[in-house]
């Protein structure tokens, strides 16, 4: 009988993984807002692991190479690839990592655009085009047809995975699959012994269909970190409030309390007036260190407060994320860990 089992994104990493933007993708108009968040995100990570980076064409790789070479970014950490892509979510359309018996396997899910919303036929093609250029070296790789994203899950590397049912449960993903099945897909493929799932809290503006990452995360396997709101005008108001009485409720395998943190949930809008996903939680574990999304907002400093007294031991990295919520996302949903040993 082989275990698997699904880590924990705090744990040691081999890589990061990135889509790069490019012209012919939604980021068109925000090229010059986006790209120095990705040149900072790659050199806030090489000195600490590798990273893959996935271009459009030759033309597109050139331009990222130059990019990170005027940064005065290394090539001796980094590594890109041409895997031509529909936009630049890497989370969602990323392996997710298991260890079998204890060595890392690669889950090549389906990616269907968040339930049919965007184009998706690139995309879902990358991890088998990356594959094949063995930019993971010699991982296993195993496609499967079960549509599922990165950003739908959170574990505690322990068997405890929360989710919620307004992503997972979508009509548009696995429409023949009911709670109780997908719950035995998700055993099955990630070894997961324990689902909490979660019926609040979607934010304005999230065409993920509420993501997990977006409202709950462990900071360990005893601590929850979520999204909260105290202002009675902010339009996710609501939807937190019940979304932080669900999490009070919750418990740990043992039947203890988790440790609960709560984040600020900063309200911002697009030129035209409508709400931003942006989300503190949308954070990022990498060797070391954690980065977090700033959107150029009061609420900044109180959630950079918070995190350097969650993650005393480790560097706390604030990471401009306000171009990447222009397109709905931030800094969780464009990236994806690699866990120790996929890149030997």
């Amino acid at each position: 009988m082989i275990s698997i089992r699904l880590p924990a994104e705090w744990e040691p990493q081999s890589g990061l993984l990135l889509t790069w933007p490019h012209p012919q993708s939604d980021w068109h108009p925000f090229l010059q807002e986006i790209e120095p968040v990705y040149v900072d995100i790659v050199r806030q990570c090489v000195s600490r692991q590798t990273v893959i980076i996935s271009c459009l064409d030759e033309a597109h790789l050139s331009h990222v190479h130059n990019l990170l070479q005027r940064d005065g970014v290394s090539p001796a950490n980094y590594q890109i690839y041409i895997a031509a892509s529909n936009d630049s979510w890497t989370r969602d359309h990323g392996p997710i990592t298991v260890l079998q018996d204890g060595q890392p396997t690669l889950l090549d899910f389906t990616f269907n655009g968040w339930g049919n919303k965007y184009p998706a036929t690139l995309d879902n093609a990358i991890t088998r085009t990356l594959h094949r250029q063995q930019a993971f070296g010699n991982t296993p790789l195993k496609s499967l047809e079960f549509i599922l994203e990165g950003g739908s899950l959170e574990t505690d590397g322990l068997g405890t995975l929360l989710t919620t049912t307004s992503c997972l449960l979508s009509p548009q993903r696995n429409p023949k699959l009911d709670k109780a099945a997908i719950e035995n897909k998700l055993n099955e493929y990630l070894g997961v012994e324990r689902i909490i799932w979660f019926e609040h809290g979607q934010l304005l503006g999230d065409d993920t269909d509420g993501h997990i990452d977006t409202l709950v995360r462990f900071a360990d396997p005893e601590t929850l970190l979520y999204a909260t709101s105290d202002d009675r005008n902010d339009p996710n108001y609501t939807a937190l409030k019940k979304l932080q009485a669900e999490i009070q409720e919750t418990r740990q395998r043992d039947g203890r309390p988790y440790r609960l943190i709560s984040l600020p949930s900063p309200v911002i809008r697009n030129p035209a007036g409508e709400m931003l996903p942006a989300s503190y939680a949308n954070f990022l574990f990498i060797n070391g260190a954690v980065l977090i999304p700033h959107y150029s907002v009061e609420d900044d400093k109180l959630a950079l407060e918070i995190f350097q007294r969650t993650f005393h031991d480790r560097a706390v990295i604030p990471v401009n994320c306000q171009p990447i919520i222009n397109q709905y996302g931030s800094l969780h949903c464009i990236t994806m860990q690699l866990p120790q040993g996929v890149i030997k």
